[in-house]
């Protein structure tokens, strides 16, 4: 039992480690809560899809990987392009005048086109890939005879900082309500989706 809670919390502090630095998913999750639209099945989405990987990441998905090497460098371009393409709607959102909206006021936007752009920013992104499956995995092989707690550990991890993220932002609320608020944090999304296309790109080929 104190093998498997050790695992466990392991498999939680790396997760959230990883998990806290501001990215892409963080980032959409983020405005989602604080325009209070989908938030569960968003918070739900991204829980699911990263415990879905831990668990491919501990069960062995980087062999895949390393027999497809092409792989890997297509999904860094369809990531960069995808995030690159998210990157200019927030800054066009940002430069808008019309954007000068209350949360409570936003139009709301269809669940089918927000579960997809929130489903391509988690699986189109290599970056979740080499933290999620390459790092995950091979630290869980430490603890071999606990992969199964430790994994837990880590998709425990996960469910507390979305669905704290998503419903924690509401408490942002006063602050947003103000429209250069709003601007500001569109223009920080696009300045953030772009340095993530970048990254995936920059050593590309070298």
């Amino acid at each position: 039992m104190i093998d498997a809670f050790k695992a466990a919390t392991a498999g939680f502090s790396l997760s959230l480690s990883l998990i806290l630095a501001i990215g892409s998913q963080n980032a959409f999750v983020l405005r989602q809560g604080l325009r209070r639209e989908h938030v569960f099945l968003i918070c739900l989405t991204c829980f699911v899809s990263d415990t879905v990987l831990i668990f491919a990441g501990i069960a062995g998905f980087d062999v895949v990987i390393a027999r497809l090497p092409w792989l890997e460098q297509a999904m860094r371009y369809i990531g960069a392009a995808f995030l690159f393409a998210y990157g200019a709607r927030s800054l066009w959102s940002a430069l808008r005048s019309s954007a000068a909206l209350a949360a409570s006021d936003a139009t709301p936007q269809p669940l089918k086109k927000t579960l997809l752009i929130c489903l391509a920013l988690t699986w189109l992104n290599p970056h979740v890939y080499l933290d999620t499956v390459f790092l995950i995995g091979s630290i869980s092989t430490q603890y071999d005879g606990q992969k199964i707690a430790f994994a837990l550990g880590a998709g425990a991890s996960s469910l507390l900082f979305f669905f704290a993220l998503g419903y924690g932002a509401r408490l942002l609320q006063p602050l947003f309500a103000r429209a250069v608020a709003w601007r500001i944090l569109d223009g920080l999304i696009a300045v953030i989706m772009w340095s993530i296309a970048y990254s995936l790109v920059r050593n590309v080929g070298v």
